[in-house]
């Protein structure tokens, strides 16, 4: 596992993890799963855990997603780092 700190914003990429390329938000109590997209974008996972818990704030949410889109580069290198 890896792991790098933007903005208030642990995000990690599980080496064992599964394709898309995403990786794991943790701010403020809640857990993101961001899609890292082909196109340069990022995108909530479409996926039911996607956040959790499920009542998560959207503001809190939204910045993960944000900060996410900040550092799209550094996290597609982190991904990419565990995962060839």
């Amino acid at each position: 596992m890896g792991s790098i700190r933007l903005s208030g914003v642990r995000f990690a990429a599980y080496t064992m993890d599964h394709a898309p390329r995403h990786v794991h938000g943790f701010y403020a109590d809640i857990e993101v799963i961001v899609d890292l997209r082909p196109d340069g974008k990022v995108s909530l996972a479409n996926r039911t855990d996607a956040i959790r818990p499920s009542n998560a704030s959207k503001s809190d949410v939204r910045h993960v997603l944000t900060v996410a889109a900040g550092h799209f580069d550094e996290l597609v290198f982190l991904w990419e780092k565990h995962h060839g």
